[in-house]
């Protein structure tokens, strides 16, 4: 199938209306999202349309990717603290908000949505819409940039964003806790999260029982808080300075997989996550993020209906990012909300785009 690419929103809007059903593309890096329908591909839409540093804010195309916007940052030591996903592998402004996957960073300071503050998109009409704003403050009119958030290009699509940024700590300081089993590492995880030590990611490798911690801020604030904590799990905590790990985790290096699913958890499951992947005969592989609120699985096509079962088993749903899977992207239970399908009604009542 040829994909359709235009270099304006303008384009994007006359191929939206010369289509009966149309899905965006981006850079692929999460293809089980794609939906069906005509490939209208965003990578003529790119660049940082405008950038002002002094008020913390960006708006980008939506085909930008997100080393280049991580770069242009960088040069103002400005960053994404939601740590956006797969960048090494060319994840796009775009894919990224239509997926809603986020890194580490949001356990400290919020997920996507809390930084995503403006959108112009096309409609199922193919009309141009805009909402929100560039800056901050205005907060004018429905927040549509919320619904798009993980909406998969249900609702529209993208063609230009406006994020708003954060000050790049000063230094940074990253430790592995290593834990005796499940329900010592929960308690870990929870002694963290409510401590003074305000960590900026907290992740936890139920294969190896060790969770790891990102502190940012002053040198002698770090060395100060590096001290307690390895005055409080004396013998268990080791020290590293350096960035590669948490771009592995970025990329998810750790899943060998052929599917990788995201299932949005509560710490009290963790445990009992973990304990179950020990005991699946199956090659299935799982980590916690964002201090237990996310799990992440990764297995292959034989252990597809173990993992959706087991998700069914306990009401929870997973969203595939990879894997390709007849019945589409979700597994487990999932729940239908109203509001999703009043949304979709007024912005797409044609279906031209993937359907709920």
């Amino acid at each position: 199938m040829m994909t359709e690419k235009p270099s304006s929103a303008e384009e994007v809007a006359e191929v939206v209306r010369a289509h009966a059903r149309i899905s965006a593309v981006g850079g692929r890096t999460k293809p089980a999202l794609v939906g069906e329908g005509k490939e209208l591909g965003l990578s003529g839409l790119t660049g940082i349309t405008d950038y002002k540093a002094s008020e913390y804010t960006f708006t980008a195309r939506a085909g930008t990717t997100i080393r280049e916007v991580e770069e242009a940052l960088k040069a103002k030591r400005q960053y994404l603290p939601f740590d956006p996903l797969f960048a090494e592998s060319g994840a796009t402004l775009g894919g990224t908000v239509a997926s809603g996957a986020c890194g580490p960073g949001r356990f400290r300071f919020g997920g996507l949505r809390d930084f995503f503050i403006g959108v112009q998109f096309v409609d199922g009409a193919g009309e141009l819409v805009r909402s929100g704003g560039k800056v901050v403050k205005n907060a004018a009119g429905f927040d549509l940039p919320k619904f798009l958030v993980g909406s998969m290009g249900r609702f529209g699509v993208m063609t230009e964003l406006s994020f708003k940024v954060f000050p790049a700590p000063f230094e940074t300081v990253n430790l592995s806790v290593i834990c005796p089993d499940h329900v010592s590492a929960v308690e870990r995880l929870a002694e963290v999260a409510s401590s003074r030590w305000e960590a900026d990611a907290l992740e936890y490798d139920p294969s190896e029982k060790t969770i790891l911690l990102r502190l940012g801020g002053p040198g002698e604030a770090l060395d100060q808080i590096c001290e307690e904590i390895e005055g409080r799990w004396a013998g268990e905590v080791e020290q590293f300075r350096g960035i590669t790990g948490w771009r592995d985790l970025r990329e998810a290096r750790w899943a060998q997989g052929a599917f990788l699913v995201k299932v949005p958890i509560t710490l009290s499951r963790v445990s009992q996550l973990a304990g179950w992947v020990d005991g699946c005969e199956g090659a299935v592989r799982c980590w916690c993020s964002s201090g237990g609120n996310v799990a992440w699985f990764s297995f292959g096509r034989n252990e597809l209906d173990a993992v959706d079962e087991m998700l069914k088993g306990h009401s929870m749903a997973g969203l595939t990012i990879r894997g390709s899977d007849s019945n589409g992207p979700w597994l487990g239970e999932r729940k239908e909300h109203a509001i999703f399908g009043a949304v979709k009604e007024a912005l797409d009542p044609g279906n031209r785009f993937p359907g709920i």
